[in-house]
């Protein structure tokens, strides 16, 4: 994994400023550290800092390749799990290689077949492209949206990034935010629009699109999208093919010549990936898996279970553990230094996200990278196979996304002069566009119709929140995380099991628990799905709580503009109880609120943002 970044102008020659996109790369050191590159032409500069993964001296970047007259160079953020099929492909068209690297492969695909690589290339990944015997400026990312991609097009030149703080850098990006995206911040935040960096200038690549730039100007590409079919399998058949595809897709994520290790919940989906990798290891003669888990401390004396998270993770986490016979490390995280990494974390992301969910990954991802270079973990399976408490509702029509019900709700935190802006339509508004882009079944039932669209949504909205926060809190800690259940070919056959089966025995995630039967201990196959853990010590209610009261009294500071100051004061006393419903369902709700409001302030501060509003 790496960090990559580019400024390409067709008109003018920008060769002599390297120095530009040098700053740019600098502030994605900690996606990094192993290397750095920089390749200059005449309209185009492309940059990278590389975290080496797979062969460390051959997979230098940018790397260049001539063919003929042709000179191509790329700048990869990524890892490519079908490296040696495509690979092999491509020697028997008569190519050579000099490393083993992914690098090469997908720039060699590119070469060969353009823009149609990403028809069979599977990873994850972001890239750029340089052609410049056809002046042509080429950028992906894959379709799921794992790995990130920023651009500014402005003044003829578009310039790119893995991060917006790298964009940021470059003189002409501003970091103004306008009344668009200040609603779509308030509205939808943490999550955002697909193709939205929410800064006026920044726009992103959405998942499974593609970019080109040249003299007729860019296009902008959806290279895969999902497609509904009938399902073919009898319940039988799918426990198998479900079994069989998902232990490929984490057997081919644990290549590598760094240490691999996983996340362990205790959970069924950080459980079935944690087997399959342990016995892979024991089956390869590699040393003994290493599991992670995260607790905080003294969490276990003020749990309170409820319907979204009924039990505490560390029982099972024990429970899994022993069954693998892993190397486990449990680390447990201090509820003041989790306040205090709100900062660092919104940092990472670029703008304000989860509140101490992104603050805990950060902490978890540092200790973590003392011992590894990648982590596995089990993002995805709860939008992919049915996880969530909103899939076994019966609906008659989704009119608004099922974890932002309670929306409106935001509007109190505003001050007099934002108490009109349209919040809830503008969420209904977003939701409704995209369910009229869901793929359906001629002739299927409405249940199943509406299980689609749920699907849909969770897809392309929850996941891809979460696959971001997952990317910046790994990478700003220089740990590669990988998502095995977010395989394409996963997604595309799970998204069509009808409702019945995705959640058989009507239950959240049924087919995959029944999948995972024979691999796990029958206990952790039924145990009933919990989040991702967070604090209940009230030392990090109290501690949120000071920071954010000492924001209040610095007449400077910029939250200042946008609050209800009453509203917001109350909401520091009583410590959170002030907003008693969930800002973005289940992940963020009481002692949250106030955190997530420290990141907008951190955020509006460290970013001087202009508000144009």
């Amino acid at each position: 994994m790496c960090g990559i970044a580019g400024w390409c102008n067709l008109n003018d020659n920008i060769k002599d400023y390297t120095n530009t996109v040098e700053d740019m790369i600098e502030t994605l050191r900690f996606r990094g550290p192993n290397s750095e590159g920089i390749k200059a032409y005449t309209h185009a500069i492309l940059g990278h800092r590389r975290l080496a993964i797979v062969d460390p001296t051959g997979g230098i970047q940018p790397m260049t390749k001539v063919i003929g007259d042709r000179e191509y160079t790329i700048c990869y953020n990524g890892e490519l799990y079908n490296t040696e099929e495509v690979r092999e492909s491509l020697i028997q068209k008569g190519y050579k290689f000099n490393s083993y690297s992914d690098t090469e492969v997908l720039l060699i695909a590119y070469i060969e077949d353009g823009p149609s690589c990403l028809d069979y290339i599977n990873g994850i990944y972001a890239f750029g492209v340089w052609d410049d015997y056809k002046q042509e400026l080429f950028l992906a990312r894959d379709p799921l949206g794992v790995k990130p991609l920023f651009y500014t097009f402005k003044n003829r030149s578009l310039v790119f990034a893995s991060e917006e703080k790298a964009l940021l850098t470059h003189p002409l990006v501003e970091s103004v935010v306008d009344r668009q995206g200040f609603l779509e911040l308030i509205s939808l935040g943490p999550a955002r629009n697909l193709g939205s960096g929410i800064f006026k200038d920044i726009k992103e690549v959405p998942p499974a699109y593609s970019l080109t730039l040249n003299k007729k100007g860019i296009t902008l590409n959806e290279y895969w999208k999902l497609e509904a079919k009938e399902h073919e399998h009898n319940i039988e058949e799918t426990k198998k093919y479900v079994r069989d595809l998902l232990i490929e897709a984490i057997e081919g994520q644990l290549v590598s010549d760094v240490p691999v290790c996983t996340f362990l919940s205790g959970g069924l989906d950080s459980s079935i990936i944690s087997k399959v990798a342990s016995d892979a290891f024991k089956r390869n003669g590699k040393d003994t898996l290493n599991t992670f888990s995260i607790d905080y401390t003294d969490n276990e004396k003020y749990f309170k279970k409820n319907l979204f998270q009924p039990d505490s993770d560390a029982y099972w986490v024990k429970v899994m553990a022993e069954y693998l016979g892993s190397n486990h490390h449990n680390v447990v995280l201090d509820n003041i230094e989790l306040a205090r990494a709100l900062k660092s974390a919104t940092i990472a992301a670029d703008l304000p996200g989860m509140a101490d969910i992104d603050s805990s990954l950060d902490l978890f991802s540092k200790e973590v990278s003392k011992h590894a270079t990648i982590a596995l973990s089990g993002e995805c399976a709860d939008e992919v196979f049915g996880g969530y408490p909103w899939y076994t509702r019966d609906y008659d029509s989704i009119d608004i996304f099922p974890w932002a019900t309670t929306i409106v709700y935001r509007k109190n935190i505003l001050n007099d002069s934002l108490k009109d802006i349209p919040i809830e339509e503008y969420v209904k508004q977003a939701c409704r566009d995209s369910i009229a882009k869901t793929p359906k079944l001629y002739g299927e039932s409405k249940e199943d119709s509406i299980m689609r669209e749920l699907s849909y949504l969770n897809l392309k909205w929850f996941m891809v929140t979460l696959l971001n926060r997952k990317d910046r809190m790994t990478m700003c800690n220089s740990l590669e995380g990988r998502v095995p259940f977010a395989d394409k070919r996963l997604v595309e056959y799970a998204f069509n099991m009808p409702k019945n089966i995705k959640l058989l025995h009507g239950r959240e995630k049924g087919l995959l628990r029944e999948a995972a039967k024979g691999i796990l201990p029958e206990s952790i196959v039924e145990r009933k799905k919990s989040p991702y853990p967070k604090t209940h010590n009230p030392i990090y209610t109290k501690e949120v709580s000071k920071i954010l009261d000492n924001i209040l009294k610095d007449s400077k500071s910029p939250i200042h503009q946008i609050i209800d100051e009453e509203f917001v004061k109350n909401l520091v006393q009583t410590g959170g109880a002030a907003f008693n419903k969930p800002w973005f369902d289940q992940l963020m709700t009481g002692p949250q609120v106030i955190a997530y409001l420290i990141q907008v302030n951190t955020w509006m501060e460290l970013y001087n943002v202009d508000l144009q509003i």
